[in-house]
């Protein structure tokens, strides 16, 4: 397994890449507040070296993200374009014409399929399932729809899964995502259907979008992010360099940041990443 090496800022690595595909949160943000530091990272790299592409498993449309953006603190000219798996589940949903569907995830992810021809349906009538997180992440676990489930195995609904995020960080707590519940359905052999990192498409989607916007195709595109199961893993299989980001879901299991212990970490999932560092900074 190759060894990353731990680097004090983008600045290191920057002059080798053309182009930056981001994480959003964990790496942006940690769901209450904007790291500074690493808004103007990007926008030093977009000034500097090429296009940033933020690249996120929110399974909302563009429109929904960047008014939470404001909220938080994000600036708007950090990046150039964002490309999330709310975009890649809704053109799904949008060509299978009218379905009943069962929605498991709360209504402020309504956006993802608002305007297309689907009537939002229970278990029971439903054609389809779409997952984008837990009806309330704030109190329930995964285990709170075991009997949902078991009603949508009955049936053999094959679920749409929106964010395969497992966990998220919001503040100092991680919070299950829709990632969480698709994992538990398999386990009862339900059917399930991914759009987001690791997988993919999506890489290429926001390949496409940084090369619409240079005008040419990103030679040598560096990833960053937080997750190894996600981020770091979806890199890999692309063939695209990753950037480590060890502030985000894994802090805890980190500890201090080395190159022996992130590679005991990296072994278990079998990813590598090229470089990491604590936070990411110029």
């Amino acid at each position: 397994m190759k060894l990353p090496t731990l680097i004090n800022g983008l600045r290191d690595l920057a002059p080798e890449h053309d182009a930056l595909i981001c994480d959003v949160w964990g790496v942006l943000h940690n769901g209450h507040a904007a790291h500074a530091e690493a808004c103007e990272a990007l926008s030093r790299f977009r000034r500097e070296h090429g296009p940033v592409i933020l690249l996120t498993n929110a399974p909302r449309p563009v429109s929904d993200l960047e008014p939470i953006f404001r909220k938080l603190g994000v600036p708007l000219d950090c990046y150039d374009a964002i490309m999330t798996s709310g975009v890649a589940a809704r053109e799904d949903l949008a060509g299978r014409g009218r379905v009943k569907m069962l929605h498991l995830g709360p209504d402020r992810d309504r956006g993802v399929f608002e305007g297309l021809v689907v009537e939002v349906a229970k278990a029971e009538e439903a054609d389809i399932v779409l997952a984008t997180g837990l009806y309330d992440d704030e109190t329930e676990t995964p285990d709170d729809y075991a009997e949902l489930f078991a009603a949508m195995r009955a049936r053999n609904l094959a679920m749409i899964c929106a964010n395969p995020d497992i966990v998220v960080g919001r503040g100092d707590r991680l919070i299950f995502c829709a990632g969480a519940l698709a994992r538990e359905y398999e386990k009862l052999g339900g059917g399930v259907i991914y759009y987001g990192k690791p997988h993919r498409p999506i890489y290429d989607a926001a390949l496409a979008l940084a090369e619409k916007i240079a005008g040419r195709p990103a030679r040598n595109p560096l990833a960053i992010g937080d997750g190894a199961d996600t981020d770091i893993k979806g890199a890999n299989a692309r063939g695209i360099d990753a950037l480590f980001i060890a502030q985000g879901i894994h802090a805890a299991q980190l500890g201090d940041l080395t190159v022996e212990g992130l590679a005991q970490f990296f072994a278990v999932p079998g990813v590598h990443a090229k470089a990491a560092m604590r936070t990411l900074v110029w």
